[in-house]
């Protein structure tokens, strides 16, 4: 049993997180499927500066199209570009349809292909098999999409070729979930997609939580850990931390930021502007969070919905 006294507390704050972790041509993945999108660090990246990024991402969105305006990424791993059941992205469409004001370099995979090149990281394994590309074109405009005779013969004595995808392996993983301990036990529940996965494939991570909480309160329902503490570099209290995406059981998504977005990524003088005003002139995400104001904080909020108790059962001699 590991000394409590030789633990040692995972918390920071966020600057000091991403100034350690993020360096300028780092791979950064940010994860996180519709749910407990990790924004307020991608924002921190922007205000520090950083530059010449490979962002991988499953499902590129708003906060893609950011760090994109503010020019932090040169290349793109993804599976899917959108603007979440709202619209489009005005920059990553511009970057990539016109090289406006630069080209970007778009490497595209399935949302499985993603999948597996995370499973193949977390695993440390040099490919990971899939089915999934046979009858597709993506092989053909992707040239890491390869394939490789199976080693184990059909009944026939025939041997099968199948798809294979490269691992992923991130300098660090960024990821957003509802709250954590102090020595980086995470806990989440509703939507996780592969947060998990995306931090076991990395050399560092760094998780924001809505609330840093006691142990007594991770310890009691241990089953919501998803991330086990020594696979976590940095955990960070940032309420709010992942509008205008959601947050099960603290704050719903803002569909009307979804909506808006729309409109100002698609004019550049409108993206210049909000980057400035929501991001190069907050000092900090709590800043930015004041300045959502009452109303919106308000239009957010939740009400309860407690999941029915569980015994796990305590030893009685």
């Amino acid at each position: 049993m590991v000394n409590p006294n030789l633990r040692k507390s995972k918390v920071m704050g966020l600057k000091e997180a991403i100034s350690k972790y993020v360096f300028d041509g780092a791979t950064v993945s940010i994860e996180g499927f519709t749910h407990a999108i990790p924004t307020a660090a991608g924002h921190e990246i922007i205000r520090q500066g950083f530059k010449d990024l490979t962002l991988v991402r499953m499902t590129a969105d708003i906060i893609v199209d950011q760090m994109l305006a503010a020019n932090c990424i040169s290349t793109l791993v993804s599976s899917f570009v959108g603007n979440s059941s709202a619209g489009s992205l005005g920059e990553i469409r511009r970057r990539i349809e016109d090289s406006d004001p630069t080209h970007l370099e778009f490497k595209e995979y399935s949302h499985y292909g993603m999948v597996c090149r995370y499973l193949a990281g977390a695993q440390k394994l040099p490919f990971y098999p899939l089915k999934s590309y046979f009858g597709s074109d993506l092989p053909t405009i992707n040239d890491e999409i390869r394939k490789v005779t199976s080693p184990y013969p059909n009944e026939d004595g025939t041997f099968d070729e199948i798809y294979v995808v490269p691992p992923v392996n991130p300098d660090v993983t960024i990821v957003h979930a509802q709250r954590a301990d102090q020595w980086g036990n995470i806990q989440m529940w509703g939507l996780t997609g592969l947060q998990a996965e995306a931090v076991f494939a990395a050399e560092h991570s760094i998780v924001t939580v809505e609330e840093i909480v006691s142990d007594d309160l991770v310890r009691s329902d241990p089953n919501r850990t998803i991330i086990p503490s020594h696979a976590v570099s940095a955990v960070v209290e940032v309420p709010f931390g992942a509008h205008p995406s959601f947050t099960q059981g603290y704050y719903d998504r803002d569909n009307d930021f979804y909506r808006d977005w729309s409109a100002i990524s698609g004019d550049k003088e409108l993206l210049e502007q909000w980057l400035e005003k929501w991001i190069f002139e907050t000092t900090d995400h709590s800043q930015y969070v004041e300045m959502m104001g009452g109303a919106t904080r308000d239009r957010l909020k939740v009400g309860d919905a407690f999941s029915t108790p569980i015994n796990y059962g305590s030893r009685i001699q």
